[in-house]
């Protein structure tokens, strides 16, 4: 079945041959937005390549990549593929001791790092990698260095061409220096080298950031990658020369297989190495495209109601109007049923006088939002839908390269993430859990053979993990994680995530986890909207003054306590939240309590308010922490 499909070297050649485009790569330097041809590109990772070569690197080689979003990455990347190494991607904000891991368990030859906080993290833990031989570095990520300078390289990096002794800085090229010459010849060896490398080679382990236990490594082969990038992006009718915006970390599957789509097809890739400069690149960039994952929606949401709660007067007035009419317009904008005249009426008019200010929000040329990585509400994807941005859904995992089924912008049926995608067949087990096949499965996870056969049968079917159904027209809908599942002290069993994403479609809530396993109970942790719940608060003549001044008051009770009977009146009666309590902070990466996509770690979660929960089920009376 690989045999059909080409290495990504190869498919990366053939997008550059095809579509030449003078603005493959776009990233900031300084304050100002630089393109790098495809030309160019390609002598940079021909450049690197023999570099490599030239240190040893050989097929099979396992080489790390450590760098945020930037040009290097991608550059980094396929220098590694053309040799055939296997190339091991680190989160960019990866913490030294999962980076030592990840080093020793991959058996890394080689890192090579870009952007200076990620080279200061690797002098941090070079000394605990004896196994990493040489790094190589760059200092020219846009974000952190402007002049170009190469950062000095670690005191565990080889001097030699192959033996073992170590030197002080300055031991290893830099990458500047090894592309610095590279011509024509380069690229031709370059591209003799891509064209006898197989499809069924292994081309990466990525280690799954996971929620709960130790990493894995996910073996995925070329032709894993190319099967999907190909099945994935063919229905997607993206033109070639459009602008891509890449954020999401490039070390999980997700944003890299994306960025192989629009690379391959002739989409420019406009880097942005921090998530917190995402909003100024949209303004400043425009793109028509962009992958995220839901707390990106949700915050996106979030900001837009805060501003509307900002605004005073008619202006209030207006907005206020304009989501009622949202609401409304929703059977038509995004599920193209009948609405009266009168509500389209309405929605032209709000159109025009606020849902553009929200495209303007994000660059106002927005064509395609894709989401991935975690379930998405249905109300955000009605939201966005009916407001000109339209929200597309997909589904998948790390071990299927990812995707395995995704919405389309003429197939598009909200509530559901999609139908399979071509080369995927589907099947359930007897508990509802999905189980899947096709040229995209994983090799298997690197050195843990009995992890590989509780999830991947003899024949090719992978375990996901997650319980779901398809619908008579094909559309796959997940449910929720097999292992995230509450089991109540009754026996009852609730699915987790569609309540929270419900509560999440608050205006006054950011976010929202339920606890209640083998509890007599559901309960609910809930972060509130600081923003918006200020404002209501102020216009019922109440001042909060701070975070924790809210997650203690009563009033706020009160109103979290509406908005959940609100948004869950439907629920089972061994579904609802019986009790809640307030938090002050929000849940980050930073925290620890979610993962490189935004996923809730619940375990940690669990530990860390482990008091609280605690509380919500001793007391009767009203928990606050």
């Amino acid at each position: 079945m690989a045999a059909n499909y080409p290495t990504l070297p190869r498919r990366l050649l053939e997008g550059i041959d095809r579509y030449a485009s003078s603005r493959a790569q776009i990233h900031k330097v300084g304050q100002e937005w630089v393109a790098i041809s495809a030309k160019e590109m390609l002598r940079r990772i021909a450049g690197l390549s023999r570099g490599l070569a030239k240190l040893g690197v050989a097929e099979g080689d396992r080489v790390a990549l450590f760098a945020p979003n930037s040009p290097e990455w991608h550059i980094f990347d396929f220098a590694v593929l053309g040799l055939g190494g296997v190339v091991v991607p680190i989160y960019f904000r990866e913490s030294p001791e999962r980076i030592a891991y990840i080093l020793s368990h991959s058996e890394a030859k080689v890192i090579l790092v870009a952007g200076e906080e990620q080279a200061k993290r690797w002098q941090q833990i070079a000394e605990r990698s004896p196994g990493v031989e040489r790094a190589i570095v760059s200092g020219t990520v846009a974000s952190a260095v402007a002049s170009g300078a190469a950062i000095k390289e670690s005191a565990a990096t080889r001097t030699d061409g192959g033996g073992s002794g170590r030197s002080g800085a300055g031991g290893s090229p830099s990458y500047e220096t090894l592309i610095a010459d590279a011509g024509d010849a380069e690229i031709e060896a370059y591209r003799r080298r891509a064209a006898e490398l197989s499809p069924d080679s292994l081309a990466s382990i990525i280690y799954t950031s996971g929620t709960t236990g130790e990493p894995k490594g996910v073996m995925l082969s070329h032709a894993n990658f190319t099967s999907n990038s190909e099945a994935s992006f063919e229905r997607f009718e993206l033109q070639p020369g459009i602008l891509a915006l890449s954020f999401l970390p490039l070390a999980h599957v997700y944003e890299r297989l994306v960025d192989y789509g629009y690379l391959f097809n002739g989409i420019s890739v406009a880097y942005v190495p921090r998530m917190e400069d995402v909003p100024q690149a949209l303004l400043e960039v425009r793109p028509q495209v962009a992958a995220a994952v839901p707390r990106f929606f949700e915050k996106l949401y979030g900001n837009i109601l805060e501003r509307g709660a900002k605004t005073t007067g008619i202006r209030r007035r207006l907005f206020e109007w304009a989501i009622r009419v949202e609401r409304k317009a929703v059977p038509w904008r995004a599920y193209g049923r009948p609405v009266p005249a009168g509500v389209r009426w309405q929605w032209h008019v709000a159109n025009r006088l606020v849902y553009q200010k929200f495209r303007d929000g994000v660059g106002g040329r927005m064509t395609e939002f894709i989401s991935g990585g975690a379930p998405l509400a249905p109300e955000l994807a009605e939201f966005f839908t009916t407001v000109g941005l339209p929200l597309f859904q997909g589904y998948g995992l790390t071990e299927s390269s990812p995707v395995i089924s995704t919405n389309l912008p003429r197939e598009n049926h909200i509530g559901t993430v999609g139908r399979p995608i071509p080369g995927i067949e589907t099947r359930f087990a007897e508990d509802g859990e999905l189980l899947v096949r096709g040229p995209c499965v994983m090799q298997g996870y690197y050195k843990k053979p009995e992890e590989t056969r509780a999830v991947l049968s003899p024949d090719g079917w992978l375990a996901t993990g997650d319980i779901g159904r398809l619908d008579a027209d094909g559309y796959l809908t997940i449910t929720d994680r097999k292992k995230e599942l509450l089991k109540t002290a009754g026996g009852k069993m609730i699915a987790p995530a569609p309540i929270e994403n419900a509560l999440k479609s608050s205006p006054y809530i950011l976010n929202a986890v339920l606890v209640g396993d083998r509890r007599p109970y559901i309960a609910a942790l809930i972060v509130p909207n600081f923003v918006t719940v200020q404002a209501r608060a102020s216009q019922a003549g109440l001042k909060l003054s701070s975070p924790q001044e809210m997650a203690g008051s009563v009033w706020v009770r009160d109103l979290i306590e509406s908005e959940i009977k609100r948004l869950t009146p439907t629920l089972a009666q061994f579904e609802t939240i019986k009790r809640f309590a307030l938090l002050a902070r929000e849940f980050t990466f930073d925290g620890g309590e979610l993962t490189f996509t935004l996923k809730l770690k619940r375990r940690v979660i669990d530990q860390r308010y482990g008091e609280v929960i605690e509380r919500l089920y001793a007391q009767p009376s009203a928990v606050r922490p």
